[in-house]
């Protein structure tokens, strides 16, 4: 009975594993059909958490198993990490000195790309230490077991603004921010996206309020591409920064291309009527679908069915809430 036992356990331990390795490899050639299966696999240990907790039980309830609790959760850790293939790409490409009043600083550089793209969707912004520091510190708050491993560069007491301490910082602020990148949920979180694009949104919000609608338009549409990139999947979180274009472009008598982004705005409303912008973008496009010579009746349609389910309410315009947006 013993020996029966112990070729029992063995083989429900290769049956395990063999079904871990099945289930995280993929095995089809074409690049299109990669992707989806890779989000799948992803998809499928989230929505069945009891069936990861069977196989780790089988794994190790017996006691002839080479694999211990600790081992399989950092293999399941390291799986969750790695199932999605990496889309952009961080470069520190320079670093400049500046010297403010009594405060001096690095800016570095970074360059964020997205595979293939050969530079022609990459965004350009900069950052000094301390956003760094804070980023971690934010991160750790919410991502403790995640980031139990991530190093951050330690400040030093002397030489912060020697050229050896600088590049050492730039290759290891490259590594960070692809190391943060390649873990699912710290890349999706609220923080580091805002790490990455919310100083760009408030000088732009801040060109908006002040009227200057040529430099807030021309920073938006820098920030747009990377918003969008960075939030796949959520694409209700860029409609301010595309009703933002829109009024820009309206108030610079640009019809159609405030049109263009509009119908964005809209798309990613379909099932979200109830949003905050909703109506005052359905009142905007109306007022350019009819300028532009457009079908406006159906625009109009929607406008009245929606008044016609909600309380009589005060609503802003489109350009009372953007304007709204990132107000300190």
């Amino acid at each position: 009975m013993d020996q029966d036992s112990h070729c029992t356990a063995e083989r429900e331990l290769l049956e395990a594993v063999n079904r871990i390795t099945t289930f995280s490899t993929t095995s089809p050639t074409d690049e299109e059909q990669n992707q989806p299966k890779a989000e799948i696999s992803c998809q499928v240990r989230k929505e069945n958490p009891e069936k990861d907790d069977l196989q780790d039980s089988r794994a190790s309830l017996s006691p002839n198993s080479s694999m211990t609790t600790k081992e399989l959760q950092e293999y399941w850790r390291n799986e969750k990490c790695q199932c999605r293939q990496v889309k952009l790409l961080f470069e520190i490409s320079s670093t400049r000195i500046v010297e403010h009043h009594l405060s001096k600083y690095v800016m570095y550089k970074i360059i964020i790309l997205q595979t293939g793209s050969f530079d022609s969707n990459k965004s350009v912004i900069e950052r000094r230490y301390s956003d760094f520091e804070k980023l971690h510190r934010n991160l750790l708050e919410e991502f403790s077991e995640e980031m139990e491993d991530v190093t951050f560069p330690k400040k030093t007491l002397t030489g912060n603004f020697t050229e050896e301490i600088i590049n050492e910082r730039k290759l290891a602020f490259k590594d960070y921010l692809r190391l943060l990148y390649s873990m699912k949920y710290v890349r999706r979180s609220r923080k580091f996206i805002d790490f990455l694009t919310r100083p760009e949104l408030q000088e732009a919000y801040g060109c908006l309020r002040g009227g200057q609608y040529t430099k807030a338009l021309e920073i938006l549409l820098e920030v747009i591409g990377l918003q969008e990139r960075l939030t796949k999947g959520n694409p209700v979180s860029v409609v301010p920064t595309l009703c933002a274009i829109v009024v820009c472009h309206k108030d610079l008598k640009n019809a159609a291309s405030a049109f263009e982004y509009g119908e964005k705005a809209l798309s990613c409303l379909r099932v979200h009527t109830s949003h905050r912008y909703y109506m005052p973008l359905l009142e905007t496009m109306v007022t350019l679908a009819y300028e532009l010579g457009k079908d406006f009746l159906s625009l109009q349609e929607k406008l009245e069915e929606w008044k016609a389910k909600k309380d009589p309410v005060r609503v802003f315009t489109l350009k009372e809430l953007a304007v709204r947006e990132y107000v300190q």
